[in-house]
């Protein structure tokens, strides 16, 4: 490192002194140590400055910052995409019997259904309506269609259902067992059971007014009960806030005309209740 210019003048004044000292020189001018000093200094501080130009400027030390606690706390990862949960039925009737007509095609609590159905047959009609027509179990013609009462038995519900004074499509019309039991055959008390919450919720999301029972293991399961279908028809029994009426299966009158009079009566007594005016009668 260089010299202080101060202390490297005093040197050379004082190397001057004794230069003058050898060549006898006992006193020495004022003016010109003052000269000799001038001189010194105009050489020294450029040489110093230079110097302290040329050395390198190290960075002052860095500062710390005041110490704190920089532990970041642990945080729960972010959660990886999955699939979404299945959506909350929302207010729409319509979407909500979607949702659950796409629960009911992916049963198959009941083997021998699921095994022998060509598709399930859930309901169709108004997600709205006043009057649901609640059979026993698909056909043949259901089975294929994937659609309730469209074959012979169904053509004469349609019928009925328009002597009312509605079209098919404003009422709904869905059944106990929404697979065919293979050849026709009557559905088991187990298959009953199974599909029982499925009726249970279409009848919770329409909310109908009344419900129409069409032969005998409708309204057994409806309404709980072991009575005969004879018993039960001609007066109103309660559902859970809708009036049911008990008649007989479109497939029976088919079977036994005789006994359409009966299902028309049982059909103007429901029409009386809702106050529509009944087709034909002079009373």
């Amino acid at each position: 490192m260089s010299d202080d210019p101060q202390a490297h003048l005093r040197r050379a004044m004082l190397q001057q002194l004794r230069d003058w000292q050898s060549a006898g020189v006992n006193v020495a001018p004022h003016g010109r140590v003052l000269e000799v000093s001038e001189e010194l200094l105009s050489a020294e501080v450029p040489a110093a400055q230079a110097a302290v130009a040329a050395a390198p400027v190290e960075p002052p030390p860095p500062v710390e910052p005041p110490k704190h606690d920089t532990t970041v706390p642990p945080t729960s990862p972010e959660p990886s995409p999955s699939e979404p949960p299945t959506p909350v039925a929302s207010g729409n009737p319509q979407q909500q019997l979607d949702q659950l007509a796409a629960e009911v095609a992916q049963c198959v609590k009941c083997e021998e259904l699921a095994c022998t159905r060509t598709q399930t047959v859930f309901g169709v009609g108004s997600p709205t309506a006043r009057i649901c027509f609640f059979g026993e179990a698909p056909g043949a013609d259901e089975d294929k269609q994937g659609e309730p009462f469209v074959g012979r038995a169904g053509q004469l519900l349609t019928q009925i259902i328009e002597a009312c004074t509605f079209k098919r499509e404003e009422v709904y019309i869905l059944n106990t067992l929404k697979c065919r039991p293979p050849g026709n055959r009557n559905p088991t008390p187990e298959e009953n059971a199974n599909c029982m919450p499925y009726f249970v919720r279409q009848l919770e999301i329409i909310q109908p007014e009344y419900i129409v029972c069409l032969g005998k293991f409708a309204a057994q399961n409806l309404l709980q009960s072991e009575a005969a279908i004879g018993r039960l028809r001609g007066q109103f029994h309660e559902y859970n806030g809708a009036k049911v009426i008990a008649t007989y299966h479109p497939a029976y009158l088919l079977r036994n005309p005789a006994a359409k009079r009966d299902v028309w009566e049982d059909m103007k007594m429901m029409l009386r209740d809702m106050g529509i005016p009944i087709p034909g009668d002079k009373r």
